[in-house]
């Protein structure tokens, strides 16, 4: 049946919600085929986007068909409904395509949690008025196993970090401890170093001490070395004198005898 018989209106939104959902199709095929990360993200983020807009209009079609429920005869009503949860299902399936992307990017899920603002609760509204309480508590026990789940990765995660922050504390611990160790060497060092110098430099003027005395010995030996061997060659030099305790030569002997004698 042509909706356009029924409603143009409704002709229209049906039209503009098919467009969607084969840009959601083709959208989710390239998704596939993208491997960089932010590429992946933007394109999650536009294809968020357009399920967004088709929520909306599938609440705009649903409300029009109650408008129309009182002029429509009941094979009508039920096509049109089963047009709607034909849609509903379709849109679902891409949904839950959209959370398992996010989960693999390890981006925030849009359509998890009753947010408000992302409309999550009003699609459930819209999908509970479809389903049976079976579905209702089967749905509502896997909201709770997930929920179970993320906590129990949220506490292992806090774990985690808790057992990264305690090595981390002892690592700082023994680094500070060893950084203190060297400090104190370094300072032994430093004093070793002050040390040593003050012993070079005593050292080096003992050095230079030892080496003015051996220079003025050296002086005094060479000296009597020279009046020695002057006295050898020339005996009868008077401005020479006698060294005490050494013998005169020997014409200086014969000399002093001779006068003796006289």
């Amino acid at each position: 049946m042509d909706l356009a018989s029924v409603n143009e209106e409704l002709a229209e939104i049906d039209g503009q919600i098919g467009d969607i959902l084969r840009a959601l199709q083709n959208g989710f095929q390239k998704l596939d085929k993208i491997k960089d990360a932010n590429r992946r993200s933007r394109q999650l983020e536009e294809l968020t986007e357009k399920m967004r807009d088709c929520k909306r209009l599938i609440k705009d079609f649903e409300r029009l068909v109650k408008d129309e429920a009182g002029s429509t005869d009941p094979e009508t009503a039920r096509m049109l409904h089963d047009r709607k949860q034909t849609m509903i299902k379709e849109l679902n399936s891409y949904v839950a395509l959209k959370k398992q992307h996010a989960s693999e990017n390890k981006h925030v899920d849009l359509f998890d949690g009753p947010s408000v603002e992302d409309g999550f609760g009003e699609e459930n509204v819209l999908l509970a008025s479809n389903m049976t309480n079976q579905q209702l508590m089967d749905q509502g026990n896997q909201l709770m196993d997930e929920t179970d789940h993320a906590i129990a990765r949220s506490k292992q995660t806090v774990q985690e970090t808790i057992n990264v922050g305690t090595e981390t504390a002892a690592a700082l611990k023994s680094q500070t401890e060893q950084m203190s160790r060297i400090v104190n060497e370094l300072d032994s060092i430093h004093f070793s170093i002050k040390k040593a110098s003050q012993m070079v430099k005593e050292i080096g003027r003992q050095v230079a001490t030892d080496r003015c005395i051996m220079a003025l010995l050296f002086l005094i030996v060479a000296g009597v070395i020279a009046i020695i061997v002057v006295k050898i060659v020339n005996p009868h030099n008077k401005d020479i004198r006698d060294i005490p305790g050494l013998a005169p030569p020997v014409s200086r002997r014969s000399q002093l005898l001779l006068d003796h004698d006289a």
